[in-house]
């Protein structure tokens, strides 16, 4: 089994839509794909539509990626399998989406001030019916020749935690977070914990905080993780008593992974599945309950 948990749509900072991801996903040979916006379900049901369209034995995890924040320390925690309509879960998710848009025209307004002519319709433009972020940001910084990626957009220079451009937004302590879903019927995993190139991470004696707290797993395989990174964080999840996902945090176009580049063992799935009791995986027209 290919098990890909971790990707996102135009339902946030992706370049697929829901419909077109499941598709990809399942042209891809994954047997698995999770949808996992940002602190947004709006695209889980143009995806189950176009699963059940398909013949194909894929299997739609439905999630989300909360953006949370600890010790002044950005971090992103992956939800799977919740009920979305829990109402305190909901409220939270809400109160997230709702900073995007001032925080985004804030941005705007320094980029404008260090002499970068970037104008909000062009960076509403680009996010679409999406849930404006820094990425839609980057994208009208590559549009202007600013930087030559997105990912080069996430610098000390421009817009990376602290940078001269970033500017904060609400979040979620982690902590809240775990409660929230659990609450909710889902399971929670840290996402890539240890992308250092983002930006500050949060320490491994808080990752074991979390682990006591109610945290299911982390995010080991990624691509912001050099094999060190790996072998360490395997090595910590094995001490605390974690589940360790693979995943290729999939955003078509806008960066450079592929969907399947990252994947998670079945085994460590089959125990995120038993532990859910918010919502169930959905499987294609074509296929069983994988």
């Amino acid at each position: 089994m290919r098990i890909d948990l971790h990707t996102h749509s135009t339902a946030s900072d992706g370049t697929d839509t829901p419909a077109e991801l499941v598709r990809n996903a399942a042209a891809a040979g994954l047997d698995v794909v999770a949808l996992t916006d940002h602190d947004s379900t709006r695209g889980h049901a143009e995806a189950i539509a176009a699963l059940h369209g398909l013949s194909t034995g894929l299997t739609l995890v439905t999630g989300a990626e909360l953006s949370c924040r600890l010790d002044g320390v950005g971090m992103h925690m992956l939800a799977y399998l919740f009920d979305p309509e829990e109402p305190e879960l909901l409220a939270e998710r809400e109160l997230v989406r709702d900073d995007r848009v001032p925080r985004a025209k804030s941005m705007i307004a320094k980029l404008n001030d260090l002499g970068v002519p970037v104008t909000w319709d062009q960076v509403a433009r680009i996010a679409g019916d999406g849930s404006v972020g820094r990425p839609h940001i980057a994208s009208a910084l590559v549009e202007l020749g600013v930087v030559p990626t997105v990912s080069d957009a996430f610098t000390p220079e421009w817009l990376a935690d602290g940078a001269r451009a970033y500017v904060d937004k609400h979040e979620t302590d982690p902590f809240e977070a775990i409660r929230l879903v659990k609450a909710a019927g889902g399971v929670t995993v840290f996402a890539h914990p240890g992308a250092a190139k983002r930006g500050r991470t949060v320490p491994e004696s808080a990752i074991a905080k979390l682990a006591a707290a109610g945290l299911d797993g982390i995010e080991v395989d990624h691509m912001d993780h050099d094999p060190q990174t790996r072998d360490r964080l395997r090595g910590l999840a094995a001490d605390v008593g974690l589940l360790t996902t693979g995943s290729s945090d999939y955003h078509g176009s806008r960066k450079t992974c592929v969907l399947g580049e990252y994947t998670t063992d079945p085994e460590i799935y089959g125990e995120i599945t038993r532990r859910a009791t918010g919502a169930f995986p959905v499987p294609g027209a074509g296929g069983r309950l994988a």
